[in-house]
């Protein structure tokens, strides 16, 4: 019995589709989804990864079927006869691929809109540029890369900065008096794009505020509300997080795999991430810009843990913090400042008090 191709073409379509929707749901190549705004992220990737393994298996399907049943048989030493063309074929295989991508490109500014990416109330009407800017080529984009001139409108970096070292012991390590704080990007009017913060969540304060501070080759955490400096983050599950990060050298990103989420920490610039944590365990946060060469080390713990388990861990640090004090008041009786009080043991180790007072600041 002679099936009919229009069938065949049916069954092989059936079978491609089950196959790319299984495939894009149980692919397992992304690690465990422990945010909320994983979950988005993860939604479009295995949209893409259905969408590739169908167009995958449907073309390579083809060639196979091609090369075995278009094959030159023994004996058979004619030329293949002349094709022209097949206008139909040409436009199906046109239109499909641009309404593949237009809806992948619909679906991706619809996720990052979801996580805070887009917030088309802080774009501005970019200033017009001058006759000299527009007389030299690649001016503008110098302009757009480069701080603004002086204005009079409020620097938001500046704000932000400030509104961060009002707390001891975020100051004490951010170098914000030697790194000047920037103004806000020409034309967009945004510190910097903060990412994570879904739009029901807007203008609405986190559940928790922390300041990261990047610098070659560590990441610094403090929490604002308790004064803790630690070198580990932890935060509790289901309430909403806010990074607010800058870097004291250069350009450090702020990566957690399993959060899905990445931020850039930039001297002199103010970002910010939210997310919500939604699964509990032990995570690593990579620097994900090359900052120098130890940047493969520059990871630091991430954890994730209960209401109880966090407020445990705090009450664990400001006992351990305060402990430090009292036996560094009790080592140093005469109140005496770093570079004093180890000036003995430096001068033993042949370091000068300049390289001393360097590493302090």
């Amino acid at each position: 019995m002679n099936i009919p191709s229009s069938i065949w073409t049916l069954l092989i379509g059936i079978v491609l589709t089950l196959v790319s929707l299984w495939y894009g749901q149980n692919h397992g190549l992304l690690p465990a989804a422990a945010t909320d705004e994983a979950v988005l992220v993860d939604g479009l990737f295995n949209a893409m990864m259905i969408v590739s393994t169908g167009i995958f298996l449907l073309v390579e399907g083809i060639l196979i079927y091609s090369a075995f049943k278009y094959r030159r048989r023994a004996g058979d030493n004619e030329d293949g006869p002349p094709v022209e063309g097949n206008v139909p074929l040409e436009i199906l295989w046109t239109a499909i691929p641009a309404i593949i991508v237009i809806g992948i490109s619909v679906y991706s500014f619809d996720v990052y809109n979801e996580i805070g990416g887009f917030d088309p109330h802080a774009i501005h009407q970019a200033p017009m540029m001058n006759q000299e800017s527009m007389a030299m080529p690649g001016s503008a984009m110098a302009a757009t890369l480069s701080d603004t001139p002086p204005s009079t409108e409020p620097n938001l970096n500046q704000e932000k900065s400030d509104e961060a070292m009002q707390d001891p012991a975020t100051a004490e390590v951010r170098n914000a008096d030697q790194i000047p704080q920037l103004r806000n990007a020409p034309g967009v009017g945004i510190v910097a794009p903060t990412i994570g913060g879904t739009p029901d969540k807007a203008g609405k304060p986190a559940g928790l505020q922390v300041n990261v501070t990047g610098l070659q080759y560590a990441w610094i955490f403090t929490y604002p509300e308790t004064g803790i400096t630690t070198g580990e983050m932890h935060v509790p599950i289901g309430r909403e997080v806010e990074i607010n990060m800058t870097a004291n050298d250069v350009i450090h990103a702020f990566w957690v795999p399993e959060f899905r989420l990445k931020q850039d920490a930039i001297p002199g610039r103010q970002s910010e991430i939210r997310f919500t944590p939604r699964k509990a365990g032990d995570y690593v946060l990579i620097c994900a810009e090359l900052c120098g060469p130890y940047h493969g080390a520059m990871r630091a713990p991430v954890v994730v843990e209960s209401e109880e388990a966090f407020d445990k861990w705090m009450q664990e640090q400001l006992v351990a913090s305060k402990e430090t004090l009292n036996q560094a008041v009790a080592v140093n009786p005469a109140n005496l400042s770093p570079n004093e009080f180890l000036a003995p043991y430096t001068k033993d180790m042949g370091i000068k008090p300049e390289i001393l007072h360097q590493v302090h600041h």
